[in-house]
C-alpha cells in the first residue's frame, strides 16, 4: 500500500512537470510569431516594389527599404500596373495553428500613393483591389476606384474584415495569410507633359511599417489561445484534445499519467 502511494505521487509529479514544460516549450517567444499579445502582421519591402513580406515583429525590418516605402515608376504614357503579393517571410511560417476570435475581425491598415490617368471606355483598367488569402483560398477582397487614388496624394486604406466560420482556423506551414495588391491605369499623357518642369511618368508607390511618415501599415488579427474545435475547423480531430494538442504539446502525455495516478491511489483505498 505505500509502495502504491509513492507511486502515486511520483506519477503526479511528472504530471505537473510536463504540463508546466510542454507550454513553455510550445510558445516560445518568438517575435515574428502571431500571439494573443502579438496579433499584429507588418509589411516590409523592397524599394523597388518588386518583393514585399510580412511578419509579426515591428523591430524587424532588415532587407526593406530604408525609405519605409517601395516604388515603381511607368514612363510618360504607359500603364501604370502593379500585381504584388505580400507574404509570411521566408522561413517565418508559422509554427503553430492561428485562431481567431469568433466576435472579432481582422482589420488592415495600407497606404499608398498613385499617379496615374482616369480610364476611358477604350482603355485597360483595375481598381485598386486588395485580397486577402489564407493560402490559397480567397477570404476577402476590398476595391476603391482609381479615380478616387490617382491624383499623387497618399492616402490611407482601412479596411475591417469581420469574422465568419472560414476563418477560425489559419493552418501552420500552408495557410498563412497572403495580401495581393492590385492596379492597373493608363499612364498620363497630353499637351500638358509638353510644359517644361512637368513630369507625367506615372508612379505607384505602397508604404511600408517603418514608413517616415508614421502611417500606420499593419494588419490586427484577434488572435485567441485554441480552447476547443472551431465551427470552421474540419480536419477530423473532433474534441478538446484535437484543438488543444496544436497548442499544447504533450497534453496527451500528462492526461495519461494523470489516469495512472488516480488508478493508482484508488487501488490503494481499496485496500485500505
Amino acid at each position: 500500500m505505500a509502495g502504491r502511494r509513492l507511486q502515486a505521487l511520483c506519477l503526479i509529479l511528472v504530471l505537473l512537470l510536463s504540463t508546466t514544460a510542454a507550454p513553455a516549450s510550445a510558445q516560445a517567444d518568438d517575435p515574428k510569431q502571431p500571439s494573443v499579445d502579438n496579433p499584429h502582421m507588418h509589411f516590409w519591402g523592397t524599394s523597388q516594389l518588386d518583393q514585399c513580406w510580412t511578419h509579426f515583429d515591428v523591430n524587424g525590418s532588415d532587407g526593406s527599404s530604408v525609405d519605409g516605402y517601395g516604388m515603381k515608376t511607368f514612363s510618360q504614357g504607359t500603364q501604370v500596373e502593379v500585381d504584388i503579393s505580400c507574404r509570411i517571410q521566408s522561413g517565418e511560417n508559422f509554427k503553430q495553428d492561428m485562431w481567431l476570435n469568433e466576435n472579432g475581425s481582422i482589420n488592415i491598415e495600407l497606404s499608398f500613393r498613385i499617379f496615374s490617368a482616369d480610364c476611358t471606355d477604350n482603355s485597360e483598367c483595375k481598381d485598386l483591389t486588395l485580397t486577402l488569402w489564407r493560402g490559397n483560398t480567397e477570404i476577402a477582397q476590398s476595391i476603391t476606384s482609381q479615380e478616387t487614388v490617382n491624383n499623387y496624394e497618399d492616402f490611407t486604406i482601412n479596411w475591417n474584415i469581420p469574422i465568419n466560420e472560414t476563418m477560425y482556423r489559419w493552418n501552420k506551414s500552408g495557410e498563412e495569410p497572403v495580401i495581393q495588391v492590385e492596379y492597373s491605369a493608363p499612364g498620363v499623357s497630353g499637351f500638358q507633359c509638353l510644359i517644361p518642369g512637368v513630369d507625367c511618368d506615372g508612379e505607384f508607390r505602397m508604404y511600408y511599417s517603418n514608413n517616415e511618415d508614421n502611417y500606420s501599415v499593419e494588419a490586427n488579427f484577434p488572435v485567441v489561445n485554441a480552447t476547443g474545435d472551431g465551427p470552421g475547423d474540419g480536419d477530423g480531430d473532433g474534441g478538446l484534445g484535437g484543438a488543444v494538442g496544436d497548442s499544447l504539446p504533450g497534453f496527451g502525455l500528462a492526461a495519461g499519467l494523470g489516469a495512472m495516478a488516480m488508478a493508482a491511489i484508488a487501488s490503494s483505498r481499496r485496500e485500505e
